[in-house]
C-alpha cells in the first residue's frame, strides 16, 4: 500500500479506536462487524509504515507513532468537516449528528423537549442523546455536548455556564400530614429525608435563612437512591422530605402533590454548564445547537441565567 491508502474512513476509524479503547466498542459504534475495524486499522497501518496501536487481550493502546499520528489526525478530520460545512453554505449546518449528554432526570423533563424544538427547526440534523449522571469522558465516548449540573473540574474542555438552578425544601401534603411540618432547621433531623447517594455529604444539609446566615443540619433518611426521578417518585410517594432542584418538582408543585416546606431557607444553588469538545466547537451543527440550548435553557423553571 501507498500513502493515497490513507483514506478518510481507515483514519476515522482509527481515532474512535484510539479513544475508545476497545475494537467491539467501535464496531457496534459504526454499524460494522469488528473484523472490518481491524481490517481498516491494518490497512491503515500498512500505508502509514509503522505501527499505531498495540493490541492486548484486554485493551488497544496507542504506540508512541500512534500519539503522534492521532493528535494530526483528528485535527485533519475537524478540518474536512468544516470545510465541508463551509462549502455547502447554509446548507452545512443543517446536516449530520451531534451527540450529547446530560444529566439523567434534567434531559427527561427538560432537555429532550428543547432537542425536539431544535429538530423541528433544524430536521435533517440528527441528535444522538445520552442520559447519565456519570462524569464521562466526552472524547472517549464520542459526545460533542455534554449538559453539568455541579462543579466542573475539566480544563480540557470549552465551557459555557448556563445559569444556576435553584433548589428548596419539599415534601408530599400525605407526609406531613402523618409527620407534622418543620418550623425551623433543627426541626429536620427528626424527619425523613430522602438522599442522593451519589452526591458525596448528603447526610448533612446546608441551608441559607432568611438574613443570609447558615445552618448545616443532620440529614438521614432510610431511603437513599442515585436518580432524580426516583427521588421524584419517593417524594409524591410521601417517603420524606428533599432538598430538589424546582424544574424537577415545578409541575408537582403547582398540582399540589408537593408543598415547600421552610420557604425562607433554601439549599445553595447548583451551577448548570454546557461543556464542549473544543475539536467539534467549530463544527456548524454543534454551534447551532449550543448558542439554541443557551437561549432556551432560561425557560427551564428555577434556572438563573447568569448576568
Amino acid at each position: 500500500m501507498d500513502r493515497s491508502d490513507v483514506t478518510l474512513e481507515r483514519m476515522r476509524t482509527f481515532v474512535r479506536v484510539a479513544e475508545r479503547g476497545s475494537l467491539s466498542a467501535v464496531a457496534s459504534e459504526l454499524g460494522v462487524g469488528q473484523s472490518t475495524v481491524t481490517r481498516h486499522l491494518r490497512e491503515l497501518e500498512d500505508a502509514v509504515g509503522v505501527p499505531l496501536l498495540s493490541r492486548t487481550t484486554r485493551r488497544v493502546t496507542m504506540t508512541d507513532e500512534g500519539s503522534r499520528y492521532y493528535a494530526d489526525a483528528v485535527q485533519i478530520l475537524r478540518l474536512v468537516e468544516q470545510a465541508g460545512d463551509e462549502a455547502r453554505g447554509t446548507r452545512g449546518a443543517s446536516a449530520g449528528t451531534i451527540r450529547i449528554s446530560c444529566t439523567a432526570a434534567l434531559g427527561v423533563l427538560h432537555i429532550s423537549r428543547l432537542i425536539f424544538a431544535f429538530q423541528d427547526r433544524y430536521p435533517d440534523i440528527g441528535i444522538d442523546l445520552s442520559l447519565t449522571d456519570e462524569r464521562i469522558d466526552l472524547v472517549r465516548e464520542g459526545v460533542d455536548i455534554a449538559l453539568r449540573l455541579g462543579p466542573l473540574t475539566d480544563s480540557s474542555m470549552k465551557l459555557r455556564a448556563l445559569g444556576q438552578s435553584r433548589r428548596l425544601l419539599v415534601a408530599a401534603p400525605a407526609y406531613l400530614a402523618v409527620r407534622g411540618r418543620p418550623a425551623v432547621p433543627q426541626d429536620l433531623p427528626g424527619h425523613e429525608g430522602i438522599r442522593m447517594s451519589n452526591i458525596a455529604g448528603s447526610d448533612t444539609l446546608a441551608l441559607q435563612g432568611p438574613g443570609g446566615e447558615r445552618h448545616a443540619v443532620p440529614f438521614c433518611g432510610r431511603f437513599r437512591v442515585d436518580h432524580g426521578l426516583a427521588a421524584r417518585e419517593a417524594l409524591v410517594a410521601g417517603r420524606g422530605i428533599a432538598p430538589a432542584h424546582r424544574w424537577l418538582v415545578d409541575d408537582l408543585l403547582a398540582a399540589g402533590r408537593l408543598e415547600v416546606i421552610l420557604p425562607g431557607y433554601s439549599p445553595p444553588p447548583v451551577p448548570l454548564s454546557m461543556l464542549i469538545v473544543p475539536e467539534r466547537a467549530g463544527i456548524a451543527r454543534v454551534r447551532l445547537l449550543v448558542d439554541f440550548l443557551a437561549e432556551r435553557i432560561g425557560g427551564i423553571p428555577g434556572i438563573d441565567r447568569p448576568r
